[in-house]
């Protein structure tokens, strides 16, 4: 494992600024890149771990069965029985430990706190550097799917011109990073982080790209941008314009005048804001109270599953047997790694960080930005709409966030953990909405 230490208090900075939509600045914290040591990195998990792993799983105490017959009440029992018994007895977490262990880990400490990455350069000549970030509740296991197809795209239908060079961090407090030990870690510091890391790694000019947290991360360096960002990419694009948060705000209905994209991608996230934000504000609120999911494996899981209906669904089927997108080594892997590194917590304040405290909104404030509203992009930005994210992104609305969008994709399949589910579909929307900026 990694060391913990503390980072500094945050001072103060000649890093770029900008302001969101709302007037707040957006600002990162650049620790120049000095002698700091990059370390190689491995991880193996201790036989007695895994042992004690699955006692806790045998040992659960489970409650009654849901009182409805669907799953408007949670996560359903049934579900977690059938995922208990295969991570009890047929997931191997060793295959998983070894597929990591292949691809080049590092270790290196910005701003006080030791941060693990993936860093996989192509054969390529001129291949173009990429840091992807992930989400909640992800890990690095969401984007290996990614990597080959990026950094070796003649292997997977692209040509050599279709190269990255790939950098993928686990965020402070999630999986092999380090879990602060003080307030602070909130967005734009990761941001601050993540182009310290990148000149350290010798990149003067690079993309990035993200998802949930990662594509928020993501747009937050697209606002500041710094001279070494070319162009940014998201698949949970921030784009609903200000009328559509009034009236959310208000739950009054819709605006008038929205067009049938429009409407429908509104529905999205009223329904999302009305029925889908209470992990969210848990996480936002009261972070320090949620030990059960440090405690229980099984707990762990629930909580990890019940993120949004659409891909609680999806994984639902996988233990059923209807494997489509994710497997059911897929879900364990990502929640394995979760426990095994003691992170549910230090994962979960990050939402602490950064949503404000009220029971009015999904908002980030204090230094940072909204989800799903605007934060004034000013780098090129490329845009894939999911059909089954939590928002949608109407063409009309990406083209009024974004005054310099270079791409915009509706995708036929998918939903809210794109790289890990629809890798293909991702490297694809990849290829394509960074090719101009080559």
């Amino acid at each position: 494992m990694s060391d913990l230490r503390a980072p500094p208090t945050p001072g103060t900075s000649d890093a770029p600024a900008a302001a969101n939509a709302s007037g707040t600045m957006l600002e990162a914290s650049l620790i120049e890149p000095g002698a700091e040591s990059i370390r190689p990195f491995e991880f193996h998990a201790s036989d007695a771990d895994l042992a004690d792993l699955r006692h806790r799983i045998a040992a659960t105490r489970w409650p009654d069965c849901e009182t409805v017959a669907d799953d408007s009440q949670g996560v359903q029992l049934a579900t977690m029985r059938k995922l208990a018994d295969y991570w009890a007895t047929d997931y191997d977490w060793r295959t998983c430990e070894a597929r990591l262990n292949a691809l080049p880990n590092f270790i290196t400490e910005i701003d006080g706190l030791d941060i693990h990455f993936i860093h996989v350069r192509s054969r390529h000549e001129d291949a173009l550097p990429v840091i992807i970030t992930h989400g909640w509740p992800g890990s690095i296991v969401e984007q290996l799917k990614i990597i080959d197809p990026l950094v070796n795209p003649t292997a997977h239908g692209g040509t050599a011109a279709d190269a990255f060079d790939v950098v993928i961090p686990s965020m402070p407090g999630y999986g092999f990073s380090a879990r602060p030990t003080t307030a602070g870690w909130n967005p734009p510091r990761i941001v601050g982080a993540w182009l310290t890391l990148m000149k350290r790694l010798g990149y003067t000019r690079f993309v990035a790209q993200g998802g949930d947290w990662g594509a928020l991360i993501t747009e937050i360096m697209g606002a500041i941008a710094p001279p070494e960002l070319l162009a940014i990419h998201t698949n949970i694009p921030s784009t609903a314009p200000p009328e559509v948060f009034d009236a959310l705000r208000a739950g009054n209905g819709p605006p008038e005048g929205l067009t049938e994209d429009e409407l429908w991608a509104y529905e999205r996230l009223d329904l999302f804001f009305t029925h889908g934000l209470a992990y969210a504000n848990q996480m936002g609120h009261r972070p320090q109270t949620l030990y059960g999911i440090a405690d229980s494996p099984v707990g762990l899981a629930a909580w990890f599953l019940d993120h949004d209906v659409s891909s609680y669904r999806m994984i639902a089927r996988a233990f059923d047997g209807e494997t489509e997108g994710l497997t059911r080594d897929d879900v364990l892997d990502n929640v394995t790694i979760a426990w095994l590194t003691n992170t549910a917590i230090s994962g979960a304040r990050l939402y602490w960080e950064a949503l404000p405290r009220t029971s009015t909104g999904f908002g980030i404030e204090r230094n940072n930005a909204h989800f799903f509203e605007p934060i004034g992009v000013r780098v090129p930005i490329a845009v894939s709409a999911f059909p089954d994210e939590l928002n949608q992104a109407p063409k009309s609305w990406a083209e009024r966030a974004y005054p310099k969008l270079i791409h915009y994709n509706r995708l036929p399949k998918g939903g809210h953990f794109a790289a890990f589910e629809q890798p293909e579909f991702l490297v694809q929307e990849m290829r394509a909405g960074f090719r101009s900026v080559r």
